[in-house]
């Protein structure tokens, strides 16, 4: 995030301020309503007399590009800037949607395309891109992270968009392939014009197909409307909705029926302290689905001038999980008590859903800011170990 302005020694972020702050918080009561509220947050409007000042930026966090594409094949990044979310518009649009890994320079043209699928005694099948895309249909609005999302990038490897596609049951079916289907195995293109500097190659996942069918595992070939471009996985990428991005295989060229005796592939390997495995176990059927647990952050704090006062408003995301959560709390230092978040917006648990937090802090200096699900049942072990943490500076109350 850039400081865009300095004011009473302060810097501050301004790009936010005025109307579009205004329209967030609009934005958020209207979505809030939708989501039968607690009384709480029935009542509260913006007072007329208010005005957002700036948005004070999260400290401790690495300068880098966000938004904007950079590198190359492997260690090709862009980062989605969570700080411009919009409840309103809580879609990324495509050429904001993070990446992981950008399109290999030795990729071949869309044209041609073709999956191949194999395991069954008959002769390998094949569909060509042109006959996927005329299977496919609307998927939804689904939320992918990045299962190596880290503070270090501001937590910007994570972005929803709707996509269209066709599951991976339907694709099966087109194939013939008919099989015991206890393990599929889907793999992508993996090949690069240079060596990276960070990332080890692999593009493959085991999956059991009960974990795919629950999932509502599909083959997209368009998101927000558009064609998938090159490094969003085009002409064909697997989603999961769910799991960490790592199991979303790009460039999707091969899917093959596999049995229980498959072994791990590289990257699940790879991912496997990051999808919170136990160890690493060398055989597929010994790793558990790679799914998203209920987390939460914040991702913009505005500053306010309510009357003669100043409060802080902190905007925030929670995502993941099969449930909805029904009791989010939030604190700002570790001496501090948990409070349940102030205001609550609507979503699906395919999405990420938006929260609130009116803050007055009772001090200048640095502040941690934490949350939790106070709800024993609900699994967040990321969440629970301070994960998505994150850090401010408040200069004046």
């Amino acid at each position: 995030m850039k400081d865009k302005g300095v004011k009473h020694g302060r810097r501050r972020m301004l790009r936010y301020a005025g109307v579009a702050g205004l329209a967030w918080w609009c934005g958020l009561e209207r979505l809030a309503a939708l989501a039968d509220p607690p009384p709480a947050m029935q009542d509260a409007s913006p007072a007329a007399n208010s005005k957002m000042l700036g948005v004070v930026p999260f400290s401790g966090e690495a300068r880098v590009p966000m938004g904007e594409a950079f590198g190359a094949e492997l260690d090709g990044r862009l980062y989605t800037d969570l700080a411009t979310l919009d409840p309103e518009k809580p879609v990324t649009p495509s050429e904001e949607f993070y990446v992981r890994t950008r399109a290999s320079r030795l990729l071949k043209k869309e044209d041609g395309w073709r999956v191949k699928f194999t395991g069954d005694a008959a002769k390998p099948v094949e569909l060509s891109v042109e006959q996927l895309r005329g299977m496919a249909k609307p998927m939804g609005g689904h939320l992918m992270e990045c299962a190596g999302n880290a503070r270090s990038v501001h937590f910007g490897m994570m972005s929803v968009a709707e996509w269209s596609g066709v599951s991976v049951s339907e694709v099966l079916e087109r194939a013939k392939l008919r099989g015991s289907r206890e393990r599929i195995l889907i793999s992508g293109f993996d090949t690069y014009a240079a060596p990276s500097a960070s990332s080890v190659p692999g593009a493959s996942w085991s999956f059991a197909f009960a974990d795919l069918e629950k999932a509502g595992a599909f083959l997209a070939t368009g998101m927000n409307g558009q064609p998938l471009t090159k490094d969003h996985g085009a002409p064909v990428r697997l989603v999961v909705p769910g799991w960490y991005g790592c199991t979303c295989i790009k460039w999707v060229n091969e899917i093959s029926l596999t049995n229980q005796d498959a072994e791990a592939t590289s990257q699940m390997q790879e991912y496997a302290a990051r999808t919170m495995q136990k160890g690493v176990p060398t055989l597929a059927r010994d790793f558990q689905p790679a799914i998203l647990e209920n987390a939460a952050m914040p991702v913009r704090i505005e500053e306010w001038r309510v009357g003669e006062k100043l409060e802080y408003r902190v905007l925030g995301i929670l995502w993941g999980g099969s449930a909805a959560v029904k009791r989010l709390q939030i604190r700002f230092n570790p001496e501090e008590e948990y409070v349940d978040v102030s205001e609550r917006g609507a979503g699906t648990n395919a999405a990420w859903r938006f929260w609130r937090h009116v803050w007055q802090p009772q001090r200048t200096g640095s502040y941690l800011i934490r949350l939790r699900v106070a709800e024993p049942a609900v699994v967040a072990r990321r969440l629970d170990s301070g994960y998505y943490m994150r850090s401010v500076e408040i200069a004046e109350i």
